[in-house]
């Protein structure tokens, strides 16, 4: 019978950042017969006659916050999640650095905390968010053994591994006392006893034989482990001291740990360990490479869930510290049980609340010599399956192990199978960032950025300079790990991508930083239009009367001829093919009348305004009468320019 216990444990961590300084220069080189356009300071203009959008207080939010004008930022940021419109998450949690910058930390904690909803602040929502792609993993983790029967199972329970010195240790509910032998009335099999089986040069196990009798009581015995000198054991038996069993309240038998010393070849002093109790169970013992250390499986006061894997430090007087809860990464809101240590400080167990096949699966992380752990990672195939597969062991150098499964195709219940690893597990994954620095407008390369590294909480890690081709790398960073990457130019906006590095150990992730121009470049023949990403003025269903979402990308223009006085520009409307071509002529045009109206009103002489409407003449797709479009494709052809003609 298995003697398997269950674990619970979660823990999130979340930690408020501070942004850095970031100086945007304003640019001193004049051009012949060019003009230098601030597009901050024409959105803050817009934006100061009453006109809103997410764009626009995005835009003026960023800037602020990336020179680290905090108090101004909030400002804006305020202003953008007042609209009420869905904003990304990144904002919340911008905006709450900001008001923590200005005193208001009620508000900035109410923000930080619907980042946090919206981020999958629920432990167990974070763990399967963060690992969605787990089946990927534990597949790029599998291939890495070769296994086989281990030639001592039976029809009967086989399960567990030690070794001492030249022999294997496991426990089985073979029957090996005839006729008159107890069986358990759960299973209908004999209590399990300890067996050994002497392990030749080839890795073979002898025929086994049973434990000696003051090991092996008539109750169940199970899961030892030794010390190196092979003159200590430690191993699981139900609760039974003197010939006598104990029960808890409810009649259940708990198991026990205990302690035997190998005096004149026989296992003597027999004791249970002074953290047992009638009250729970304690099992699975593991002993770490100093011996100092004893790792155990146990549903003790304290367990978050059903049961955790403990520690307890092995004193010199042959005491023990109090019981410490592993706790994260390993203790999950599953089963953790059947701990093994190797002489490589890795901590190897069976859990079915990590990610896993099916069942328990087999788990490792590497313990760092202060106590600290790695991530934990699935052994994968085919170690693991879609059954229970536990109570793994190997041994560092020979690279010859075991482990035990009750998968399909078995001899028994559970059956023990050996285990060769061929290739080892990457626990230092690491990984390169690189990307290029790049003019969303022209597709440039930008070369000499300076691009920084942060971390998940915005500390700052690396700053370099990219290179003449705008190319930048950063090497060594954790795989599945975010960061956060900022390129900064005098000419451009501060532009901060966030990334998570992928999953693959010296893979290559990628990330282009797209930035756009903060001192927009015209001349003659640009399309104002498209300096400032205007797609279309709209206009409501066959009207053309100005809207208030129109009247906002118009004060743009508004804006760039009133600081350019000699500036002249032609205003030309577009329109789909729906529709007549005579209809459409007539309606873009009077469209077109209405924008130049609308720029005269606000104080533009009209002598500086010129332009029609073109209907669906200009067409920039194949979108013409009696060809199938999509509604985007349609939606490319209305639009609104604004050509400069002279300067």
């Amino acid at each position: 019978m298995k003697l398997k216990l269950i674990i619970i444990c979660a823990f999130l961590s979340f930690s408020s950042i501070l942004a850095q300084k970031a100086k945007i220069e304003s640019a001193d080189k004049k051009y012949n017969d060019l003009a230098y356009i601030n597009a901050i300071e024409i959105y803050q203009k817009v934006a100061e006659k009453g006109y809103k959008s997410v764009d626009l207080f995005q835009k003026l939010g960023n800037a602020n916050y990336f020179n680290a004008n905090l108090s101004e930022a909030a400002k804006w940021y305020g202003q953008l999640f007042n609209l009420g419109e869905e904003v990304d998450k990144e904002y919340y949690y911008r905006y709450s650095l900001c008001l923590k910058s200005i005193g208001d930390y009620k508000k900035a904690e109410d923000y930080l905390y619907q980042f946090s909803q919206k981020s999958g602040a629920d432990v167990r929502a974070s763990i399967y968010k963060a690992n969605q792609n787990y089946i990927s993993e534990i597949k790029a983790n599998s291939g890495r053994f070769k296994i086989e029967d281990a030639g001592i199972n039976t029809v009967y329970s086989d399960y567990g591994a030690a070794l001492n010195k030249d022999k294997f240790v496991y426990t089985s509910a073979r029957d090996t006392s005839g006729a008159s032998s107890r069986k358990h009335t759960w299973t209908g099999q004999s209590f399990s006893n300890l067996f050994t089986s002497q392990i030749n040069g080839d890795g073979v196990l002898l025929a086994p034989e049973r434990m000696a009798s003051k090991v092996n009581s008539k109750f169940n015995e199970s899961t030892a482990v030794f010390t190196k000198d092979g003159n200590t054991m430690y191993f699981t038996r139900n609760n039974f001291n003197d010939g006598k069993r104990k029960t808890d309240a409810e009649g259940t038998t708990k198991l026990k740990l205990y302690k035997a010393t190998l005096e004149n070849y026989e296992w003597k002093n027999i004791v249970e360990l002074p953290f047992n109790s009638d009250l729970y169970s304690v099992a699975h013992p593991a002993l770490s490479p100093d011996e100092k250390t004893l790792y155990f499986a146990s549903n003790m006061p304290g367990t978050v869930g059903l049961s955790d894997i403990f520690k307890v430090t092995i004193n010199d007087d042959d005491t023990y510290s109090t019981p410490v809860n592993l706790g994260n990464p390993v203790n999950t809101e599953g089963r953790e049980t059947f701990p093994f240590v190797s002489d490589n400080n890795e901590l190897y167990f069976a859990s079915d609340g990590q990610l896993g096949l099916g069942g328990l699966d087999v788990f490792v992380t590497k313990m760092a010599p202060d106590g600290t752990m790695s991530k934990v990672f699935n052994l994968g195939t085919p170690i693991n399956g879609p059954q229970d597969d536990f109570a793994f062991l190997i041994e560092s150098k020979s690279k010859l192990g075991f482990f035990t499964s009750n998968r399909d195709g078995g001899k028994g219940n559970d059956d023990i199978y050996k285990l060769f690893e061929q290739i080892p597990l990457q626990y230092d994954c690491k990984q390169n960032l690189s990307g290029v620095v790049t003019d969303k407008e022209t597709t440039e390369i930008i070369p000499n950025a300076k691009v920084t590294l942060y971390d998940d909480k915005m500390v700052e890690l690396k700053s370099i300079f990219a290179t003449e081709k705008g190319e930048y790398s950063f090497a060594d960073l954790e795989c599945e790990k975010q960061y956060f990457v900022r390129s900064e130019n005098k000419d451009f906006d501060t532009v901060e991508n966030s990334v998570v590095t992928g999953k693959v150990a010296g893979g290559d992730t990628f990330n282009d930083l797209i930035a756009e121009k903060r001192i927009k470049t015209v001349k003659v023949g640009s399309d104002l239009a498209k300096t400032f990403n205007i797609k279309i003025i709209y206009f409501d269903l066959d009207k053309s009367n100005i809207r208030q979402d129109a009247a906002l990308e118009l004060e743009k223009i508004l804006a760039v001829m009133q600081q350019n006085p000699r500036m002249k520009v032609d205003v030309r409307s577009h329109t789909d093919s729906r529709q007549t071509a005579s209809y459409n002529e007539k309606l873009s045009d009077r469209r077109a009348k209405s924008t130049i109206a609308w720029l005269v009103k606000n104080g533009i002489n009209i002598s500086r305004l010129s332009g029609k409407g073109y209907g669906e003449s200009q067409l920039v797709n194949k979108c013409a009468d009696g060809i199938e479009c999509s509604e985007e494709e349609h939606q490319a052809n209305r639009r609104s320019e604004f050509v400069i003609i002279s300067m």
